[in-house]
């Protein structure tokens, strides 16, 4: 008993000792953590809105910042997961809420109609956008000279449009974003570099959208990504689109395929644009 007793004693403290020497080569880094909390705040025009906020503590230095703007169901689930990834790749990641206390659906008529709450008045959806970067900007994990944006479906409109608008952003990624605009980017305004990354089996953008988009970069002197995904449909990088397209009757599909490589190449669109490695 005695020699068992000891023997549990020798493998606690190499147990103790196997920690103390992780924590003394790396740091806090062997014990890291992600971060997640909710931050209500109001745009100007007084709505009050929610953000979900996510950063790794084990990084102590300041670290790029990436808004992530939902799809046109709201900020759901799906738009705090990839808020999540994105923290553990090294970002300080804060998902915003563009119709107000949070609000999510998953039926389509719902999901319409705050969209169009969102863009029947010009003003609203930057007035909103500008209130969720403002507030990444305010977080102390932020390196507010590196701050970029992504959006998927409504989400990349908005940051496509942040892009247009000449907000202060290095880069924004539009995945499966709808393209169209009243304010055509212009190259003395727009800051941020631009990558689309589009199904070519998306019926919900038409191919005369896809033109007139390159049309429009093309004629303001901007810059960008445009990469197409084979098989694809709208909404191809959520895992949920198959079941909310039969629910709904509306053509969206999941693509793992496409829901991978695009990641792939944010990811290698964001080292380039921070000139990081992740």
């Amino acid at each position: 008993m005695t020699s068992i007793f000891k023997l549990s004693l020798s493998k606690a403290s190499l147990f103790k000792a196997a920690l103390a020497l992780a924590t003394g080569l790396y740091g806090s880094a062997a014990l890291a953590a992600i971060q997640s909390k909710e931050i209500p705040y109001t745009a100007a025009d007084g709505t009050k809105l929610v953000s979900y906020y996510v950063y790794d503590d084990a990084i102590k230095t300041k670290r790029p910042g990436i808004l992530v703007v939902h799809e046109w169901w709201g900020l759901n689930d799906y738009a705090r997961k990839r808020a999540t990834q994105l923290a553990k790749l090294g970002y300080a990641a804060l998902a915003i809420d563009m119709y107000g206390d949070g609000k999510h659906t998953e039926k389509a008529s719902e999901a319409m109609e705050m969209m169009h709450g969102v863009f029947n008045d010009a003003s609203t959806s930057m007035t909103r956008a500008k209130a969720g970067l403002e507030l990444l900007e305010a977080q102390p994990q932020v390196d507010t000279s590196k701050i970029g944006a992504i959006g998927y479906c409504f989400g990349g409109k908005i940051v496509l449009d942040m892009a247009r608008a000449g907000l202060p952003l290095a880069g924004v990624a539009s995945f499966h974003g709808v393209l169209a605009t009243a304010t055509p980017a212009q190259a003395s305004v727009v800051k941020a570099k631009i990558l689309v990354l589009h199904g070519e089996a998306d019926t919900m953008v038409k191919p005369a959208e896809v033109d007139a988009f390159k049309a429009e970069m093309k004629a303001g002197n901007v810059p960008y990504q445009f990469i197409s995904y084979p098989n694809a449909k709208h909404g191809f990088s959520s895992p949920a689109a198959d079941r909310l397209g039969k629910e709904n009757m509306i053509d969206v599909g999941y693509n793992a395929a496409a829901d991978k490589k695009s990641w792939h190449d944010m990811r290698v669109f964001f080292d380039s644009v921070f000139g990081e490695k992740h």
